[in-house]
């Protein structure tokens, strides 16, 4: 499989959003009058729209925002692919995003063939990145212009759209995907559903950035299962500081 994919050519990704503030209470009046119209369409049945907003509203680039992203990149050394992994993470979300925006810019220029590559990316971290760069007034990097790609052109590599193989019913997690295809993965201490909590209860961000980079290194295994190549020994992975 990926015959014609190029490790090298690949920007690794994933990221970790957070509600915009620590409860709905802190929320300006107007976007609690937004939250709570948007409450009714995506938990209908639900009798606290406040409490919603905590549990759901990470999810939403309107009411969420990014805290950590990390990304990784493959070169190989002794003949072996290994990884090298980034992230951008703080409490100044536009600082973030433009060291973000900055690399791809970058990249998307060294390597003529870029792609990004993630797990469900496609259709939530790629999306979530742009709209979050508008509402903070940055300017998109060309390959993140994904209104003129045809669906088909967009510099996108999606773990999970592989395993689908054109079947579109169901999701399948990262944590499930490796698990299935026996890549093995660290025990983490927090999930996704958590980060909001870790951030804004426990103030704890480097808790979040190591969760985040050990996702970029399951994706990266991933790739080289899929090119039925050998994983990634731990002495492989450079976190770069």
């Amino acid at each position: 499989m990926l015959n014609n994919t190029s490790l090298d050519q690949l920007l690794l990704l994933d990221i970790e959003t957070t509600p915009l503030t620590a409860s709905f209470d802190h929320l300006p009046a107007g976007f609690q009058a937004l939250w709570l119209e948007k409450s009714t369409k995506i938990a209908p049945d639900s009798e606290d729209e406040e409490g919603t907003y905590f549990e759901k509203a990470a999810l939403y680039a309107e009411f969420g925002k990014v805290v950590c992203i990390s990304v990784g990149f493959f070169y190989v050394e002794n003949g072996q692919y290994q990884l090298r992994i980034k992230s951008f993470s703080g409490d100044d979300e536009k600082t973030v995003l433009s060291g973000f925006l900055e690399l791809v810019q970058k990249f998307s220029i060294k390597y003529p063939r870029f792609q990004f590559a993630g797990h469900n990316i496609r259709e939530f971290d790629i999306p979530y990145l742009c709209r979050r760069a508008l509402i903070n007034g940055l300017l998109l990097p060309q390959p993140m212009h994904l209104h003129h790609f045809k669906p088909w052109e967009a510099p996108i590599l999606d773990t999970m759209l592989i395993w689908r193989f054109g079947e579109f019913r169901n999701y399948t997690s990262l944590k499930l995907l490796a698990a299935v295809l026996g890549i093995p993965t660290p025990k983490d201490d927090i999930d996704g559903s958590m980060v909001g909590k870790v951030y804004w209860e426990e103030r704890n961000l480097p808790r979040i950035v190591e969760y985040c980079q050990k996702d970029v290194l399951t994706v990266g295994q991933l790739l080289l299962r899929f090119k039925g190549l050998p994983l990634i020994e731990k002495e492989g992975v450079q976190i770069v500081a």
